[in-house]
């Protein structure tokens, strides 16, 4: 019951956040539902051009590294148990992503269409090697976004300023992978549905030590400090 109880306290306070991911939610499984496999990449493919190649390349490294660097010098001014928690977070995603891909051994789009004979059609992101093997499910990328964004979201004060600006930074990460023709729709929705599981689960772990110096943060205790995260809720 108190569990039950504490999730509803979670979501509640990040309400803006959950509500847009469910909308996400819904609209990605009626897709999934309507559009056959590969279909999504050949709808980008179509829609090429210079500026997205571009934006894409970028965006789909918050999908990697850099992100969680950013996250730990952030959540340093909140709470350092908050930003000692990103490493151990970023590992879980990796064990999941790996155990993951392993058991379902799902195609990426370069063999699932070179088998079909319609890979050659594809116009392809100059500059982006695309991937092959039998690795493709779920995105492993966009596990990573959603976890970490999600996590920041749960962490992180100003929350209805942050949700929005934090989910769509997971959702085009998740975009990215299917625009590089690194992923199907099927892969992203999976991994972000993982990525949103994982930090959830997480952000409740990290709450038990009870360890007053783990609530500290740069910049004093209690009020004040560059985030003040007992309010802007």
């Amino acid at each position: 019951m108190n569990r039950s109880l504490a999730l509803r306290g979670l979501i509640g306070q990040n309400a803006l956040y959950f509500m847009a991911l469910a909308l996400f939610l819904i609209v990605g499984g009626i897709l999934l539902l309507c559009i056959e496999t590969g279909e999504d990449i050949f709808f980008f493919s179509a829609r090429r051009s210079s500026l997205g190649d571009a934006f894409f390349r970028h965006v789909t490294k918050m999908g990697e590294a850099p992100i969680y660097f950013l996250a730990i010098a952030a959540l340093l001014f909140v709470r350092y148990r908050y930003a000692l928690s990103v490493p151990l977070l970023a590992f879980i995603v990796t064990l999941v992503s790996y155990w993951s891909k392993q058991f379902f051994k799902h195609d990426r789009p370069l063999p699932y269409l070179s088998k079909l004979g319609t890979f050659d059609q594809l116009n392809l992101v100059e500059g982006v090697t695309v991937h092959s093997g039998s690795n493709g499910f779920p995105s492993g990328h966009t596990m990573s976004a959603f976890a970490i964004c999600t996590f920041l979201a749960l962490c992180l004060p100003y929350k209805r300023r942050l949700a929005l600006p934090l989910l769509a930074l997971a959702l085009l990460v998740g975009l990215s992978r299917i625009y590089l023709v690194q992923h199907f729709l099927k892969d992203v929705y999976l991994g972000a549905v993982l990525g949103v599981l994982l930090a959830m689960g997480w952000y409740y772990l990290q709450s038990l030590p009870k360890k007053a110096w783990l609530d500290g943060r740069l910049g004093g205790r209690g009020e004040g400090g560059l985030f003040n995260s007992a309010s802007n809720l």
